[in-house]
């Protein structure tokens, strides 16, 4: 900051051509502007001025040294410019990390674009667990509680995941009644891609004791193969039930072991923790915690307390009005 003060008492001077003429322009001394002038030149190890009782002109070092100042002054007042009106009205691009089971998000995010068409969206579908920081993601959608204590994060509501099979399946192979029955069921898993563990089927009756070695028809690592394979008839899924809420309605899909059905995950989203947050991340916090779950999102921050307390009082401040 003293070389960029350095900068503007220079380029004073120089329109000036007078140390008093500048003092007035700035509102400091002549005095203080002759030790500037000084200090600058002792820097650069080069005399900017000829100066006399009578006059001062620019050396041809400060000619060429008057032109990159100005240049240097006026990319500062430009930037200053651009942050200002980012300040006004959320802009520029958004990098965000989301879960593979992306149905949820779609259309809530379909609907920032519209509310937002100057920020560019820039989605990373992935399960595996992101460096938010080091991979410069501006935010982060997942399930499970944060971690990461250099992160702020927001609830945005919770979910349920549920076995369902199609009517054809289970006209073929019969409806299990109790978690027991899917010994000798055809069953379709889903793979952790951090860990290649095989995910569990959270139902109650199916203790650590007492869970059966569920079969294994097929293993993937998305959403979407288990819910066409389970809708073709080729197995029983266990699903969040908000990928597959169409296709019960429609009775393409039916629930099995409803009354065991327990696992419960909640979604958060994530972003670098800041005093300040940039406007484009409230934007998208602010937006989606009143789309994804309307009924259940949640404004208290889950991050740690230091972290908390900056995170609710930015995100109280980002949601007065427009910005």
């Amino acid at each position: 900051m003293d070389s960029v003060h350095g900068f503007m008492v220079f380029v004073q001077v120089a329109e000036t051509r007078s140390f008093v003429g500048a003092g007035r322009q700035l509102g400091i001394s002549a005095s203080a502007v002759g030790k500037s002038v000084a200090r600058l030149e002792n820097r650069l190890k080069v005399r900017l001025f000829h100066r006399s009782t009578r006059s001062m002109t620019l050396t041809a070092e400060g000619q060429l040294f008057l032109e990159r100042s100005r240049r240097i002054l006026d990319e500062i007042e430009a930037a200053e410019r651009d942050l200002s009106l980012a300040d006004a009205s959320p802009r520029g691009r958004l990098r965000i990390s989301l879960p593979l089971a992306s149905s949820l998000m779609l259309p809530a995010l379909g609907a920032f674009m519209q509310a937002y068409p100057d920020i560019e969206l820039d989605l990373d579908f992935s399960d595996r667990l992101v460096d938010v920081i080091e991979e410069g993601f501006d935010a982060v959608i997942r399930t499970g509680p944060p971690t990461d204590s250099r992160l702020s994060a927001r609830r945005l509501g919770s979910f349920r995941s549920i076995p369902v099979a199609s009517p054809d399946y289970l006209a073929r192979y019969g409806t299990p009644q109790i978690p027991a029955d899917l010994a000798i069921h055809r069953c379709l898993h889903y793979r952790f891609p951090n860990t290649g563990k095989l995910e569990p089927w959270d139902l109650d009756g199916t203790g650590h004791d007492t869970e059966p070695r569920l079969p294994i028809s097929m293993i993937c690592n998305n959403m979407e193969t288990r819910t066409a394979f389970a809708l073709q008839g080729l197995g029983i899924a266990y699903l969040p039930e908000f990928a597959v809420r169409d296709a019960l309605a429609e009775g393409r899909l039916h629930v099995v072991l409803a009354a065991y059905a327990r696992r419960r995950g909640v979604f958060h989203i994530l972003w670098p923790a800041s005093p300040h947050p940039l406007p484009k991340i409230r934007a998208l916090v602010d937006f989606l915690s009143a789309r994804v779950f309307p009924e259940t999102a949640s404004a208290t921050s889950a991050t740690p307390d230091q972290t908390q307390a900056r995170s609710s009082a930015a995100m109280r401040r980002s949601s007065r009005g427009p910005r």
